[in-house]
């Protein structure tokens, strides 16, 4: 506990990647009191011609109720 899945456009070397997924984790030691080993962070990679299907009307808005930062705020 927690876990984190992260979805963003393809692009990003492992180096990125790696360095975000780190960088979340501590962020979360510090905010939520979680133990590092306890923290697991996925980061997946969609494509842009179908972002809009897959995440904005797909995963977004079924989890609109649970989000804390919506895009454009």
């Amino acid at each position: 506990m927690p876990h984190v899945d992260i979805k963003c456009y393809p692009g990003r070397t492992e180096e990125q990647k790696r360095l975000c997924a780190e960088k979340v984790a501590q962020d979360i030691v510090e905010t939520l009191g979680c133990s590092p080993e306890h923290i697991s962070v996925a980061i997946k990679e969609v494509l842009p011609e179908e972002w809009e299907e897959k995440m904005v009307r797909g995963i977004i808005a079924e989890d609109a109720p649970y989000l804390y930062k919506r895009a454009g705020q």
